[in-house]
């Protein structure tokens, strides 16, 4: 919902954006029981980065603005690095590299998906939210078994 309120600029957006944003709040105090209050404090902090570098992407990639698109787009990836070195952290058993691959692809998958979108290539769009989700439950599968199991 919040790439589509952006890239149409609908008069949800501040709406869509702040239900976004309780997202990294609900995940940090989903790992609070387990890790305590800094890890969860950690973590909310950095997926919200997450979140916030991908509306800044969807923003600049909106304005034509290739530059801050391509900065935004680095920052993103260095973000994701920082997520997956925390999860390690968490479990030095947690797939890193597996984990990683999979945020990348993601990370991929998720701005083709604006850009398909901005380039008015709905049926593209359409599918690729698919795979993102089908992506994004297997991510979830893999932070429950590293996470919350072992």
């Amino acid at each position: 919902m919040a790439i589509t309120s952006l890239v149409f600029g609908l008069p949800d957006t501040d709406f869509v954006v702040a239900r976004l944003l309780q997202n990294p709040v609900d995940m940090g105090n989903s790992i609070r029981p387990f890790y305590g209050d800094a890890a969860a404090n950690t973590y909310s902090a950095l997926i919200k980065e997450h979140l916030v570098i991908a509306a800044d992407l969807i923003k600049a990639a909106k304005a034509g603005d290739s530059a801050a698109a391509a900065a935004a787009e680095k920052r993103w990836y260095a973000n994701a690095d920082h997520i997956m070195d925390f999860l390690t952290q968490l479990n030095p058993y947690f797939p890193k590299e597996q984990f990683r691959k999979m945020f990348y692809e993601h990370l991929a998958m998720t701005k083709e998906e604006a850009v398909t979108m901005l380039n008015k290539d709905y049926t593209a769009s359409i599918r690729l939210y698919d795979r993102i989700e089908q992506e994004a439950l297997m991510m979830a599968d893999i932070l429950w078994r590293y996470l919350y199991v072992c």
